[in-house]
């Protein structure tokens, strides 16, 4: 990076690609490690949190970033593959800067931290924390575009090192608006119980339903237990119903009956019946809202239901045809139409003629290995669970049979398919990493280039702190 870089405000790096020299992608900025300093002088940019493909994430030294432009983020392709671990030195720039009250030291005044820009020094490798972008007033959802912005020097405002009671999270939920349900998840399961509680409080009921759908059973009840009881029930009613059975069923019975209560009758009447199965059922895995038609309806009806955006792609994969009533437990079930089926067959045709009732559809007590025996089988994405009376009570999809078949802690850990190969990779780097890098320090290993600890290098000494 040539001395003089232009300064870059931080949300510019959010979710952005990190290459080798190669041109190959090896992950994606999820935020930013710092470390705040004694008296006014600027935070030091120690390096980022890069999102490995395998969800790991790891810590990648400033050191090793030879560029940052064009909406990229280039390495010198150097990796300790090794999981990140925030120490209690550090600060995360989105996780724990942006959102936060602090003061105008001129005025005295408070303002809320929107962004913050950071740049190289001149004639040195080290970056730091510049700029603040502020705008005056506390943050809020309904005074967002009101208030003065300003741009200041960090030397110009203070309560950084303060632990604060009161952070906002709309920036960073603005930071992260284009995430999928699961990588924000990913986010707030590495955030603190407190900035994960403020983030969740954000969140409108809708996307915090889809996020706790895919967060580990201690965050979704740690998360769900900080909510107002009116608006965890409303959480609850934006859930799938087989997710919100599954939550609740981890609650002690009086607060499960209490949220019920406050649940609307009818979303509260399909939860009810899916807790009365056991977890790892056919029962207790599906899902109570299919697609449901008629025998008479049209495949251009059943193309436009299939259409529906809110549908996952499993739920949309196929429609159920029964006779009436059309929602669960349903009348008769007739068969069911793959929507391959509906887009070979012309848009008048009647969904009663396209059933395949060959499959045999699955029993509510059907246990998980004959379930996923099933799926394998007949190579299913989605599959209908009929009662003793013939009447369709739901539909199990794949994501939900893969949920119970992989490990307790799965969505804790990342997959370990190319693990191996990383490690091989980059095996012969690691030693050279912890002569200066993150364990080096920790373990008390101190590489060429760390010398003494001087007067103005900081609670954690001189030298290079995660990477040489």
């Amino acid at each position: 990076m040539p001395a003089g870089a232009p300064r870059i405000f931080v949300s510019h790096l959010a979710g952005v690609a990190v290459f080798d020299p190669n041109g190959d992608q090896v992950g994606r900025v999820r935020d930013l490690v710092a470390m705040l300093r004694v008296g006014r002088r600027p935070p030091r940019l120690l390096g980022l949190v890069v999102e490995l493909s395998t969800r790991r994430r790891i810590f990648l030294p400033m050191t090793r970033v030879t560029g940052i432009e064009s909406g990229q983020v280039i390495t010198t392709g150097v990796l300790n593959v090794r999981r990140f671990e925030q120490r209690p030195t550090e600060r995360l720039v989105f996780g724990e800067l942006l959102d936060r009250l602090v003061t105008l030291v001129e005025t005295g005044e408070e303002v809320t931290v929107l962004d913050v820009s950071v740049q190289q020094l001149p004639a040195r490798r080290d970056w730091e924390i510049g700029r603040v972008f502020v705008r005056k007033g506390r943050s809020g959802t309904f005074r967002r575009s009101k208030g003065e912005t300003m741009t200041v020097d960090w030397s110009s405002v203070t309560g950084f090192s303060l632990e604060e009671h009161g952070q906002g999270a709309e920036s960073l939920l603005a930071t992260f608006e284009q995430l999928r349900p699961a990588d924000l998840a990913n986010v707030l399961h590495h955030l603190s119980p407190k900035r994960r509680g403020e983030v969740a409080a954000a969140l409108d009921d809708d996307r915090l339903a889809d996020v706790l759908e895919e967060l580990p059973e201690d965050d979704q009840i740690e998360i769900l237990g900080k909510l107002k009881e009116e608006r965890a029930a409303d959480v609850l009613e934006a859930m799938d119903p087989d997710d919100a059975a599954d939550l609740l069923a981890e609650l002690p019975t009086e607060d499960v009956e209490r949220l019920l209560a406050l649940m609307r009758p009818g979303e509260a009447a399909d939860v009810r019946r899916l807790m009365a199965y056991a977890e790892r059922t056919a029962g207790g895995l599906m899902t109570t809202e299919p697609i449901v038609l008629r025998a008479d309806a049209t495949v251009a009806e059943a193309l436009a239901r299939v259409r529906d955006p809110d549908l996952s792609p499993a739920l949309a994969a196929q429609v159920y045809v029964c006779r009436p009533p059309d929602e669960t437990p349903t009348g008769k079930y007739l068969g069911a139409v793959h929507f391959q089926r509906l887009l070979r067959d012309p848009p008048f045709t009647l969904v009663g003629s396209l059933v395949d009732d060959d499959l045999q559809p699955l029993a509510p007590e059907d246990e998980l290995p004959v379930v996923a025996g099933f799926f394998a089988t007949y190579d299913m994405v989605a599959a209908p669970v009929v009662d003793e009376s013939g009447s369709l009570l739901g539909a199990v999809t794949v994501d939900d049979v893969l949920d119970h078949l992989l490990p307790e802690d799965w969505r804790e850990t990342e997959f370990h398919l190319d693990e191996g190969v990383h490690e091989s990779v980059h095996e012969g780097t690691h030693e050279g990493e912890r002569e200066g890098g993150r364990e080096g320090v920790h373990e008390g290993t101190h590489g060429p280039g760390d010398g003494p600890r001087g007067p103005d290098d900081g609670p954690l000494g001189g030298g290079e702190r995660h990477g040489a």
